[in-house]
């Protein structure tokens, strides 16, 4: 049987063939006195809208002759990156001094382009053998006055280049604006403008295995360690009062329960019946809409998985800082890789709970959570092609995506559905089910969904929401975040709070004699996904200063998306953790 092995050989492609999860080649160069060092511009745009960028070229610099386009990995395509040969020649322990490399006449709707740009905040982006650069364009001169009209823009004309090397490595490199040499662009007429630039060369102890330490070195200062810590150590209080609270009450009330019922049963039997044993006979009636319950399963494992695949990646040092398009290339593999495991899972509990369509639901389970994503992918990328920004995908990379899709994701889905089905394992109910459900008794408002929803998402959230900054920082911003062993215990208290909030939930609801808790679990379990979108609305207009349609649209498109993600996982979590425990206490009484 060769399907296995073609999906096997394709996915090895993709991960070892240039796709961002392996280090570049260029990057362990050695040189000699005058050999040539790639350099690449990459992209620019505006410094606060991070999804919006161009190509280098789209703005009117001076285009070199026979500029060659980089071929990209496609993570790094993923990624906006769309790197083109440079007009600079930096080549190795070369020095040069305020060198002319173009001049040009500016026409006034090219002063007009760059003024644009530099009122916007633009920057560029370069790597110079797969160092990042990065510079602004030009700069605005308030001269305190607050009437944008009275302020004066210029453009930088003149860059410093500053390279460190060891030997025969480049180690660093910086990229200084000269400001002294400048270009006005206040005025709506042609400009001569002069572009050089400088190139000093130093040597340097640091070793080439430690090039990339000081991009990661913001997120490991003492400050912000100390910030990582508090967080981590609110995250843990939050954590023992929750579970000392749980097991204090929840193990005194269930002893004074299983006391109580084992009395009942040598007592008379005209007592009145209450508490959760007496629904014992609707506890375990399968929930409304089973397919779309197992298909959220199902989801929500899988996504659960790749979730603890990425964080091994990261713990052993696969994503470090500047590795372009590592994480999106990890994410389509692994999401693919793992598509097996989301049509088992949803595949053998549909069948648990006695389903008979379970092609319908394997449909379901492809389609719920890559299908609202389908969708805001074709939006944002419809809304990057009409800015022409580099967020807009080709459709080679496009076509891409759809063969994994189709050769991969999808045959993956089926095997692991069939496997599912043919399982047969049988739902393992401690209690027998009764023919005719029980009537639900009326509830408190504080008892209904909602409200319960609402409580079962905050104290999670309340863990996690200190580390939630940085990560959008680093995600919508220009941080580099590198301390993925924090970020990863971080996790484990959210899963281990979410199961206990759920729990706890999960028993006053049936000691109130509401057997209806399987959506509910799931439901409280996922909500913490909202709490963190609710975050997206402080975050985007509070701490961050993201604007013009396109920034808003891919920040709240694809933040829906996320928390979407984060909604099934935690879900779940949720609803496998309250299952344990009702069939652990149903397991332990004696039930008629």
């Amino acid at each position: 049987m060769r399907t296995p092995t073609m999906l096997l050989l394709l996915v090895g492609a993709l991960i070892f063939s240039g796709t961002g999860l392996v280090r570049s080649d260029a990057s362990d160069h050695r040189y000699k006195e005058g050999d040539t060092v790639p350099l690449y511009a990459n992209k620019v745009g505006p410094f606060h809208n991070p999804s919006e960028t161009y190509r280098y070229f789209d703005l009117p610099f001076c285009v070199p002759e026979g500029v060659k386009e980089k071929k990209e990995a496609f993570g790094e395509v993923l990624n906006g990156d769309r790197l083109v040969s440079a007009p600079y020649k930096l080549n190795f322990r070369d020095e040069k001094d305020s060198e002319v490399y173009c001049k040009k006449k500016l026409r006034k709707e090219e002063v007009k382009q760059f003024r644009k740009a530099v009122e916007k905040a633009c920057y560029f982006q370069m790597y110079y053998d797969d160092l990042p650069i990065w510079g602004f364009i030009g700069k605005v001169d308030k001269q305190i006055k607050s009437d944008p009209s009275e302020h004066r823009y210029f453009l930088y004309k003149h860059i410093q280049f500053e390279i460190l090397y060891n030997n025969d490595r480049v180690i660093e490199i910086s990229a200084r604006m000269d400001p002294h040499s400048l270009v006005d662009l206040t005025e709506d007429k042609e400009v001569d403008a002069e572009f050089m630039y400088t190139v000093k060369w130093k040597e340097t102890e640091t070793p080439f295995e430690k090039r990339m330490e000081k991009y990661s070195m913001s997120s490991s200062l003492p400050h912000h360690l100390e910030i990582h810590w508090f967080s981590i150590i609110n995250s843990c209080v939050t954590v023992l009062l929750l579970t000392g609270f749980l097991a204090t009450i929840l193990m005194r009330v269930l002893k004074n329960d299983f006391m109580k019922y084992a009395q009942d049963e040598e007592a008379a039997d005209d007592q009145e019946e209450t508490g959760w044993k007496y629904i014992h006979g609707d506890v375990f009636r399968f929930p409304t809409h089973n397919s779309l319950f197992a298909a959220s399963l199902g989801c929500g494992t899988q996504l659960f998985t790749l979730t603890v695949f990425i964080f091994m990646l990261a713990l052993v040092g696969v994503f470090y800082p500047y590795n372009r398009g590592a994480l999106f290339t990890a994410l389509v593999v692994i999401y693919a890789l793992t598509s097996g495991i989301a049509g088992y899972t949803s595949a053998s509990f549909y069948c648990q709970l006695e389903g008979k369509s379970w092609v319908r639901n394997l449909l379901l389970t492809g389609c719920l959570f890559c299908g609202p994503l389908f969708l805001t992918f074709c939006f944002l990328n419809t809304v990057a092609i009409t800015y022409t920004a580099t967020a807009a995908l080709p459709f080679g990379t496009i076509v891409v995506i759809v063969l994994i899709w189709t050769l991969v994701t999808s045959p993956l889905l089926v095997l692991g559905g069939i496997a599912g089905k043919n399982s047969k394992s049988e739902f393992q109910a401690p209690c027998r089910t009764t023919k005719y459900p029980r009537e639900v008794p009326p509830l408190p408002w504080y008892r209904s969904a909602l409200p319960q929803m609402a409580m079962a998402g905050f104290l999670p959230f309340s863990a996690i929401y200190i580390e939630l900054y940085y990560i959008f920082a680093s995600v919508w911003g220009h941080r580099i975040y590198t301390i993925y062993s924090i970020l990863f215990i971080v996790f484990i208290i959210l899963i281990i709070v979410t199961a206990f909030i759920t729990v706890a939930l999960t028993y006053f609801q049936l000691a109130a004699e509401d057997h209806q808790w399987w959506w509910r679990s799931f439901l409280c379990g996922g909500s913490t996904g909202l709490f963190i979108y609710a975050y997206c609305l402080y975050y985007y207009y509070a701490r961050s200063d993201m604007s013009g349609f396109m920034q808003t649209s891919f920040f709240f498109g694809y933040m829906a998306c996320i928390c979407y993600g984060f909604f099934l996982m935690l879900g779940t979590v949720g609803f496998r953790a309250a299952l344990f425990f009702v069939r652990h206490i149903y397991r332990s009484i004696k039930c008629e």
